[in-house]
């Protein structure tokens, strides 16, 4: 019978220190003895075959995969893959084959690391932190991953020797469907700078089957399908069918004969593990990514139903475990589906505190100390979805493990810590006490616990004689909004003896005014969601019988009162956060509120997404070291006005340009000229992202184009192609109405023969990390537009000033950072300042705004027709009127047009001189050099999580 030797790294971890160098960063030759693989991947393939005992064999030196692996042996793995690990028929080795084999070969080389990084972990029982993210935006792996392990070049020649090349078999691979937007996307640069930077680190997330949508672009405009990123198996991930948690719904809680609270009955389900490698650039270190899927133990299908014919009732109890996972964000408009995405942010906060607390006891072995449980474990919640890890930890510890409360609460603020990704109060997650009081009954009694203990010290910090400044406090600072104070502190404040309907619609009517900023909650309540504008008159009326507002969970609160560290994601955020959001909370506890700028990861978005580019900064900076240390990018800036050194820049995105024109006459069958300019606007779809202000401006230019000569026209602008990209939530129908409009102003441009090549707009479908791969390196101009003070960071402009494209934007979120670096010469601002939106709102709502011609000129041609016999009232009406929701103009898109227009015209300006352009677009790169996410990672590790870094050889 054939043996085998157990694999162990023979550089495992074993010294004690905080710091561990086991080897040089880029690592040795690693002996081991994986007889099975060696003997597999030496032979030829055969359709049956045996392997013999080779214990007596002499000793080969037996190459380390990662680091030492050539064509040949290569090519043999992806083989062997294709023959006994397959998902397809035999008999063909096409495209959709040879990327599973490939990547499965792939995987063998990250499993030997990913195994040895969870092995050092659990050996040296380093502090390790946790980093909870509803979404996970990966984009495809193979080529990051083969591009970090330095073997791009070993496959692309193993393909070629098997009949493929790498980028065909590439293309291949779908993007993982486990995010929206910019919040997915910086998690996963977060994730790929843990690993290179060696931190002892992991994310945790839900393992969607169908993502969001999959996006297409129809005649009606924006159209959702399901998304199919798991039809045909996903070789990167590793089911681990051991390790599974309850997850409970629902039931009640009782107090039990030994003082404890205990929650019965109710709705279980099982949260079972998908685990995810991601490697290091440069280093062995492979960190893991754990996304749960959730199901239901077999006992819960009813087979006396389903005999019986009533299948659906059989299998309902699978059903409604499974559905939790289906859907990132589904729509909330009904009571069914604000449970299910409360559903979802419960399961990912149990299923992962779970799993750490029980990784925390088994390296504790039988000497488990609850109070060293900080001093190990770091839980970063991103955003407010995972705010109930707050109650769920403390729920842990009290009713599982018999800690006091007092104990729990301290080990809790001590643990987690929050990232704050919102500027708007109005903006912030909340959720219904009614519906946590029934899904989620046990956290409903320790939030109210929370909620008692952050009034006591309210009013300890306050004192008791300023009712009205006590009143103002509470109401700003509870957790708990529009629910009665406890028993303990009910005579606090005196009680009205009459509420007029007007101020028991205070906070309901003042929230119902902006469209929901954050990523997920896109789809508003059901006016929004129609578009409807009510007056004032008409709101009036339907409140004369007022209902009392209804009871809110504030989870923004929560997160700040139970961690002991909150962030903003750019400077301008961060001081939003501590002088208005959180204010009150930043008085109470100052050391709490950081800053932490956003960052990109330079390895996908210079390194392997922008080859051309990359070999020209290694090339003039002299080593591949900018990789790993950004900071050599602003070396560029001495060679900004070299003419080779312009050419071959130049040259670079030329080429990039050519394959995002193949792009788009793939994706829309439009075809145009890559001598033209690329402007593009890539993000979701949002209002206050203004792609509506984008495409209003490009219609004046078409109109003032149409008034032109031939010649007068031609001597005036540049050629654009107009490039914009985004989903609009499902529910959102006014985002929608600005997809159908771009599409619509781009049919009608785009066969225009008096415009030609002089302008085009293109909407491409289904924006997705793989595109933003193609499009972002090919861009030369990028819109970052927002209406300012309202963008908390964004990650898409960094990309952007990294790969040499240059903004245009407001002095919004991490734009401000980005000016400051690049230069305010290269970069093209416009727009009222964040300070000025207040009081431009007043202003409009008293009557005092007077629009600019050029405004109402466009607005005039829109309704002319010209764009097609869309009805477009209700999407220009939001830019009307001086109050009143869905009107008004709350973004202030007419405000900001003519100051957008005049800057677009110093844009044609300066691209008319391309020398300067070019001296620009080198300083964007070399100014960008502190917008790598291992700089944000660096001091999240240092400020927040107090990890260090393990290195493996």
């Amino acid at each position: 019978m054939a043996t085998t030797s157990h694999f162990s790294a023979t550089s495992h971890c074993s010294s004690v220190s905080r710091f561990v160098d086991l080897g040089s960063r880029s690592g040795g030759k690693w002996r081991s003895n994986l007889l099975l693989i060696r003997t597999l991947r030496s032979r030829p393939l055969a359709r049956s075959f045996s392997v013999k005992n080779v214990s007596s064999e002499p000793k080969t030196k037996l190459e380390n995969p990662i680091s030492g692996e050539d064509a040949s042996s290569i090519a043999s793995s992806i083989k062997y893959h294709a023959e006994f690990t397959p998902l397809f028929s035999p008999e063909k080795f096409e495209l959709p084959k040879a990327f599973v084999a490939t990547a499965q070969s792939v995987r063998d080389a990250l499993i030997i690391n990913w195994n040895a990084t969870y092995e050092c972990y659990d050996r040296l029982n380093l502090k390790q932190a946790y980093y909870l993210s509803m979404e996970f935006l990966q984009g495809r792996a193979l080529l990051n991953a083969i591009g970090n392990l330095e073997l791009t070049g070993a496959y692309a020649e193993a393909l070629t020797k098997l009949g493929h090349d790498l980028e065909s078999v590439a293309r291949h691979e779908p993007d993982a469907a486990l995010g929206n937007g910019g919040l997915g996307r910086l998690a996963s640069c977060f994730l790929d700078s843990m690993a290179t930077l060696n931190y002892p680190a992991w994310g945790y997330g839900l393992r969607y089957k169908y993502g969001l949508f999959k996006q297409r672009i129809t005649k009606d405009g924006q159209e959702e399908v399901a998304e199919d990123w798991l039809e045909m198996g996903n070789p990167w991930e590793i089911v681990r069918n051991d390790i599974s948690y309850p997850v409970k719904f629902y039931g009640k809680v009782v107090s039990g004969s030994d003082g404890k609270k205990h929650w019965i009955g109710g709705e279980d389900i099982m949260a079972v593990a998908y685990d995810l490698p991601i490697p290091g650039y440069k280093t062995k270190s492979t960190i893991n990514l754990r996304l749960w899927s959730t199901k239901a133990p077999a006992e819960d299908l009813d087979l006396s139903a389903f005999n019986a014919g009533e299948h659906t009732k059989a299998y309902e109890a699978l059903a409604n475990a499974e559905k939790i996972c289906y859907i990132l964000y589904p729509g909330d408009n009904s009571l069914e589906g604000k449970s299910l995405r409360l559903k979802q942010q419960y399961t990912l906060c149990s299923a992962s505190l779970q799993d750490i607390t029980a990784r925390f006891e088994r390296r504790s072995g039988s000497n488990i100390k609850w109070e060293d449980f900080p001093e190990k474990v770091a839980v970063q919640m991103n955003d407010t979805h995972p705010t109930l890890c707050i109650p769920e930890l403390m729920r842990i510890l009290i009713d599982l493990k018999g800690l006091s409360w007092k104990e729990a609460w301290n080990i809790t603020q001590r643990t987690t810590a929050y990232t704050n990704h919102t500027v708007l109060p109005e903006a912030l997650e909340k959720w219904s006490l009614d519906l946590m009081q029934k899904l989620l009954p046990r956290h409903v009694e320790i939030i109210e616990m929370i909620d008692e203990e952050l009034i006591s010290t309210i009013v300890t910090e306050n004192g008791r004689e300023d009712s009205d400044l006590l009143e103002k406090k509470l109401k700003e600072m509870r957790i708990l909004e529009n629910v009665d104070l406890p028993s303990t502190f009910a005579n606090l404040i005196a009680k009205p003896k009459e509420s007029s309907a007007a101020a028991i619609n205070e906070n309901s009517d003042e929230a119902g005014k902006l469209i929901n900023e954050k990523a997920e909650v896109d789809s508003g309540d059901e006016t929004e969601s129609k578009g409807e504008a009510k007056s004032t008159g008409a709101r009036k009326k339907e409140e004369v019988v007022a209902e009392p507002p209804p009871k809110m969970v504030r989870m923004a609160n929560l997160c700040v009162v139970g961690g002991h560290a909150v962030n903003g994601v750019a400077e301008i955020h961060s001081e939003i956060v501590r002088d208005e959001v959180f204010n009150s909370f930043y008085k109470l506890w100052p050391n709490k509120f950081q800053n932490k700028t956003n960052g990109v990861t330079p390895r996908r978005w210079i390194r392997f997404c922008n080859p051309d580019l990359s070999k020209i900064i290694t090339e003039w900076t002299g080593s591949e070291e900018w990789v790993l240390n950004t900071e050599k990018l602003a070396e560029l800036r001495k060679f900004a006005d070299n003419e080779d050194f312009q050419t071959q820049w130049r040259a670079a995105k030329k080429s990039n340009k050519m394959k995002v024109a193949s792009l788009l006459k793939e994706k829309t069958g439009y075809s145009v000229s890559p001598d033209a300019m690329f402007d593009i606007q890539v993000k979701r779809i949002h209002e206050y992202k203004r792609q509506l202000l984008n495409i209003l401006g490009i219609v004046y230019r078409y109109k003032k184009m149409k008034e032109m000569s031939a010649v007068e026209r031609k001597a005036k602008y540049v050629p654009r192609v107009c490039i914009f990209g985004g989903k609009a939530f499902a529910t959102y129908v006014q985002a929608k109405r600005i997809v159908k409009f771009i599409t619509d102003v781009g049919a009608t441009v785009n066969h225009d023969p008096e415009i030609g090549d002089l302008l085009k707009v293109v909407f491409v479908p289904d924006y997705n990390v793989s595109v933003a791969e193609l499009l972002i390196p090919a861009s030369e101009l990028s819109q970052h537009i927002s209406t300012a003070g309202m963008e908390a960071s964004g990650t898409s402009n960094m990309k952007f000033a990294m790969n040499g494209c240059i903004l245009i934007g407001t002095l919004d979120g991490a734009n401000v950072e980005i000016r400051q670096e690049v230069g305010e010469d290269n970069f093209f601002l416009f727009g009222a300042k964040a300070h000025e939106i207040a009081g431009l709102r007043t202003e409009r709502a008293m009557g005092k705004f007077v629009p600019d011609p050029r405004f109402e000129e466009v607005k005039d041609f829109v309704r002319t027709g010209v764009f097609g016999s869309c009805n477009y009232d209700e999407l220009l009406g939001s830019l009307e009127g001086n109050e009143g929701f869905g009107r008004a103009d709350y973004f202030l898109v007419g405000k900001d047009f003519p100051s957008y227009v005049e800057c677009q015209e110093k844009v044609d300006e300066a691209y008319q001189d391309q020398r300067r352009w070019t001296n620009m677009s080198i300083m964007n790169t070399a100014g960008s050099y502190k917008f790598s996410s291992d700089r944000t990672i660096h001091e999240y590790a240092k400020d927040i999580w107090n990890i260090e870094p393990i290195i493996l050889s």
